[in-house]
């Protein structure tokens, strides 16, 4: 299966989370930049929230595409020992990584959020979108993280994961949902039609339009 964009894979999680819908215990929160245009489709669908939860890999030294980790909003850092041992990846490198990763995260946060608070998932079910995962490292920084603010259940939902990371997943997170988990898997833009790269602004104005809404509603 191939999705036009982000947009039609948004709503075809919407479709399968629809036992949601409406809910005032329920926020999304969308993977910035492209998992924010994916969430902002399922929550628009589904008559929720929407918030962002910011997450930044761990890219490996003049390989930065591979993953040896990721960190997430709150400082929790997850990092995959095989590659590191593998890739004789030094203290002092992962060090230095995690610094410029989490500079970016801080930046990425201020002008996504100014000033306006998180929303709070204490208590809530908390529905956490991205575009697609690889290796998963991401997305188990983000549950750690979202278990520290105690929300009732945390549901992964992602367009397109390898299966065996589905496999992974599903033992952290308390539901997964993925529309593709296919068990050969070179890249989550394969999926994709179009799969461009969202901008700042994009992700901004997508966090303003849905708050109108909630607003009005």
């Amino acid at each position: 299966m191939v999705f036009t964009n982000r947009t039609e894979a948004g709503h075809s999680l919407a479709w399968r989370l629809e036992k949601y819908a409406g809910r005032d215990d329920v926020v999304v929160l969308g993977v910035p930049r492209g998992g924010v245009t994916v969430a902002f489709a399922a929550a628009q669908a589904l008559h929720l929230p929407l918030d962002i939860l910011l997450l930044r890999k761990l890219g490996v030294p003049d390989h930065e595409e591979l993953a040896f980790g990721a960190i997430a909003s709150g400082g929790v850092r997850v990092l995959d020992g095989l590659t590191l041992r593998e890739l004789a990846i030094s203290p002092y490198q992962v060090e230095a990584v995690t610094a410029r990763e989490r500079s970016e995260l801080e930046r990425r946060e201020l002008a996504y959020r100014g000033s306006r608070p998180a929303l709070s998932v204490t208590g809530k079910t908390v529905i956490l979108i991205d575009d697609g995962v690889a290796t998963g490292a991401s997305v188990l920084a983000a549950i750690r993280t979202l278990r520290q603010r105690q929300p009732a259940k945390i549901v992964v939902a992602v367009p397109v994961a390898p299966a065996a990371v589905c496999d992974r997943l599903c033992s952290e997170a308390d539901e997964l949902v993925s529309v593709v988990s296919p068990r050969h898997f070179v890249a989550v833009g394969q999926f994709y039609d179009d799969f461009s790269q969202v901008s700042d602004e994009e992700v901004i104005d997508m966090l303003s339009r849905n708050q109108r809404l909630q607003t009005a509603a």
